[in-house]
């Protein structure tokens, strides 16, 4: 197949764009080009003055920098410009849909941001002394009852920074309850479907486990048969995603959660969907054992861009006393925190999985969000969800090929590229020319166990208005490519600031270093 990745990154009068748009500067009147940071700044030029140090002794034993540090300089105004240029060539939930999903691309109430940055919230130490927390340590305290009552779970740890964290901590807590049993050495096997997010097989292989995958039956879930098929002594545990990441709840999990415990196995659940189901089913009255809850998806707390995230995991009575320190204890009016083992509230606790709690400002939008909406708002935040899902899923259904049938969703559908046959054009394809229209491109190749898979996911926040521009949006790109239209597709995006980037060299040869281009010589008169 022709690699069509490879495109010039500027953009200029070749990209199909009206050679009379060109200007003498570049711009494109409030899209306005710059040239690198390193290009436009110079040494000598800083908006901060340092005095001069006085006289000291390095401790650095030799190492320090021989060498100017190379950092571009820019005067105040110069700084301003340049992030702000960045900020307007950038696609953000504050400039439309992201059909991505809720990782966190959805809209995050700006009361929650406030509450977050209270004093006594925001400028507080992990290492300052806990009277001085109190009003903290009791947020905490109310945040996990929240996530108890909605989960039917027996306890909760906060600390984990975000779902894979959580994945850890909460495997973490299987591998101790089943090496307090004495049979570590024998339950070594751990259960995977293979539509899984690529996170739990790490995880489990992180701390020791061997990973068996389980398949997806043609309709995208898991049978609770060809789970028994694998079930034996070895068995330590399974770890499944429902709502999966086909966007399909398991029908049968309950009955594969009483296969696994009746094999002496633990469930782990990865809760990256959860926001599906709040309100609607307790993860705990499906037999769960284990959840990690992203609070930076299902509480609107931002996440998107890398962070920061939290992930705290809920247990079962059977998993409760096995959870890591710290964690918070409320004796009447008094809330302390049990920092270690030696704490008969942990004497099997597996213990400490992070450095500090956790994620303070994570913890105020999270609780934010629960209180302003109530338990009946968060009911119809996941109804929303799987409404909106199934909106575009019949939106576009004529036109879209799905790989389980044109079936209810949850929160996300999942279309293939079965549609885009003999077109010449990919999902990739696709995906690119969406940019040219104004959004943010879906999930793409994700589930693997979908080829070309294209996952979309509106999340509850959009509107039925912004969902019709979408769905017509999608319908327009999905009729042009059975025009044969490819050009629209091979080249695109065609209006970004940037063209299309050869995203395999890019991986495989990352450039992570600014190098000045050498002087080019010019020829004697």
């Amino acid at each position: 197949m022709l690699n069509r990745q490879g495109r010039p990154t500027a953009l200029n009068d070749t990209d199909g764009i009206d050679v009379k748009s060109s200007t003498f500067t570049g711009n494109r009147a409030l899209a306005q080009i710059e040239p690198l940071i390193f290009e436009i700044g110079r040494p000598e030029t800083t908006g901060v003055d340092f005095d001069e140090p006085d006289d000291f002794e390095s401790r650095l034993g030799g190492l320090e920098r021989q060498d100017p540090i190379g950092l571009p300089g820019l005067s105040e105004p110069e700084t301003m410009r340049h992030y702000v240029r960045l900020s307007q060539m950038n696609y953000g939930i504050d400039t439309g849909l992201f059909p991505l999903g809720s990782c966190t691309m959805k809209h995050n109430p700006r009361l929650n941001e406030r509450m977050a940055r209270l004093p006594g919230f925001a400028d507080i130490h992990p290492l300052q002394p806990v009277s001085t927390v109190q009003g903290a340590l009791e947020l905490m305290d109310e945040l996990a009852r929240y996530l108890l009552t909605l989960t039917g779970m027996s306890a909760v740890a906060l600390s984990p920074k975000a779902g894979a964290h959580g994945e850890l901590c909460g495997m973490m807590a299987i591998k101790a309850a089943i090496e307090a049993r004495g049979e570590g050495a024998t339950r070594r096997t751990v259960l995977v479907p293979d539509s899984a997010h690529g996170t739990n097989p790490a995880t489990a292989a992180l701390i020791g486990f061997v990973v068996k995958a389980v398949p997806a039956r043609a309709d995208g879930t898991v049978h609770v048969d060809d789970v028994r098929a694998l079930l034996g002594p070895d068995i330590a545990a399974i770890m499944l995603t429902n709502p999966n990441t086909c966007g399909l709840f398991e029908p049968q999990i309950v009955e594969i959660a009483a296969a696994i415990h009746e094999a002496g196995g633990y469930f782990y659940c990865d809760g990256a969907n959860f926001n599906a189901i709040v309100g609607k089913v307790r993860p705990g009255d499906l037999g769960i054992d284990a959840m990690h809850i992203n609070l930076h998806k299902t509480f609107s707390t931002p996440h998107g861009g890398g962070g920061p995230g939290s992930g705290p995991v809920v247990l079962s009575d059977r998993l409760a006393s096995f959870a890591p320190v710290p964690f918070v204890h409320r004796d009447g009016n008094e809330f302390t925190l049990v920092e270690n083992k030696n704490d008969p509230a942990a004497v099997q606790s597996f213990g400490r999985i992070t450095a500090f709690h956790g994620q303070m400002g994570m913890y105020v939008r999270a609780l934010a969000f629960m209180l302003s909406h109530g338990s009946d708002g968060m009911r119809q935040a996941s109804e929303d969800a799987v409404l909106n899902a199934n909106y575009v899923r019949a939106g576009l259904s004529d036109l879209l090929s799905q790989p389980f049938g044109d079936r209810p969703c949850m929160h996300e559908v999942l279309f293939d590229d079965a549609w885009l046959k003999d077109t010449g054009v990919t999902t990739l394809d696709v995906a690119k020319a969406l940019i040219d229209e104004g959004y943010h491109p879906m999930t793409m190749y994700f589930p693997l166990v979908v080829h070309g898979a294209m996952l979309i996911e509106p999340t509850e926040s959009e509107s039925k208005a912004s969902l019709d521009l979408f769905i017509a949006t999608m319908r327009d790109l999905a009729m042009s490519a059975k025009r044969g239209e490819t050009e629209r597709f091979s080249g695109a995006p065609y209006y970004a600031p940037r063209r299309r980037l050869d995203e395999t060299r890019a991986a495989r040869n990352p450039i992570l270093t600014y190098t000045p281009p050498q002087p080019v010589a010019e020829a004697a008169e």
